[in-house]
């Protein structure tokens, strides 16, 4: 079997109450958008029955994979994860909430083939495409820690936060090499080295709707998340993604071969 056009991955720690709608939402969206795809889910160590759901859908689906974790790690550990496993020319993640609708995808595709290396979805570009709105107290913290992001770090998007983006795989491979940021913080991360790297970014609209089961706090995984862009201002400032860039050398040698079939498959760790 070729290699597949698209590869969407899903973090997942127990979801067992979401997963299957999950599953069936996107697997019917790529049947109905006729699109070429995979879809990876990494299960980050959960205690629930998340793993054995999947794995009883992987015996319908040939192209849905499980990507387990050695362990609880974070979100940004299993982003990294799934992305460095996908075989897909564009390579995506999405919340397991599908807080943004699967077909949206298009919206971020688009973007990939005018020219963008990097597409992500913003749900403050176009607030009438909310379709269901954050608390005000989410919104106030939400908009905090973007205007302390654009601030520190340099970063000129609305919204570096949705889990919605989407990236071509050259680019991927090496953005997520470089990537030290593990769980709620590596958003802004992956974006900091995106830049630094000139990749093309293109931030797209998305209809998008608040899960009120979202387990984020903003004040204990807000607090965390300023630390972790402490931590890579520190980075740059020391150095160290320069250098890590430098002992990359030639990127092309350092992109996963793509393969056929992803059955289950160990971590892979950025450099």
């Amino acid at each position: 079997m070729a290699h597949p056009q698209l590869s969407i991955v899903i973090p997942a720690y127990n979801e067992s109450a979401r997963i299957e709608h999950a599953l069936d939402r996107v697997l019917s969206c790529v049947a109905e958008q006729g699109w070429d795809a995979e879809l990876l889910v990494v299960d980050d160590g959960s205690t629930d029955d998340t793993a054995a759901i999947v794995q009883r859908w992987m015996t319908k689906y040939p192209r849905l994979h499980l990507v387990e974790n050695p362990g609880n790690r974070g979100k940004g550990y299993s982003v990294r994860n799934g992305l460095l496993q996908a075989a897909g020319d564009i390579v995506m993640f999405t919340d397991a909430d599908l807080s943004a609708p699967m077909e949206e995808a298009e919206r971020l595709i688009a973007a990939l083939n005018d020219g963008a290396d990097v597409a992500i979805g913003s749900r403050w570009m176009d607030r009438t495409r909310q379709t269901i709105h954050q608390p005000l107290y989410r919104q106030f913290f939400g908009r905090c820690f973007n205007w302390v992001t654009r601030t520190v770090m340099g970063l000129p998007f609305k919204d570096t936060q949705c889990g919605f983006k989407a990236f071509k795989r050259s680019a991927a491979q090496v953005i997520f090499r470089l990537q030290t940021i593990e769980r709620w913080g590596f958003d802004p991360e992956i974006l900091f080295i995106a830049r630094k790297l000139k990749y093309v970014i293109r931030e797209v609209p998305v209809t998008w709707g608040h899960d009120e089961r979202s387990r984020m706090s903003y004040l204990r995984d807000g607090i965390k998340m300023l630390e972790d862009m402490a931590r890579i201002r520190g980075n740059f400032m020391a150095g160290r993604y320069d250098k890590a860039i430098a002992a990359m050398k030639d990127t092309s040698s350092m992109v996963t071969p793509q393969v056929e079939k992803v059955v289950k498959v160990s971590s892979v760790e950025a450099r």
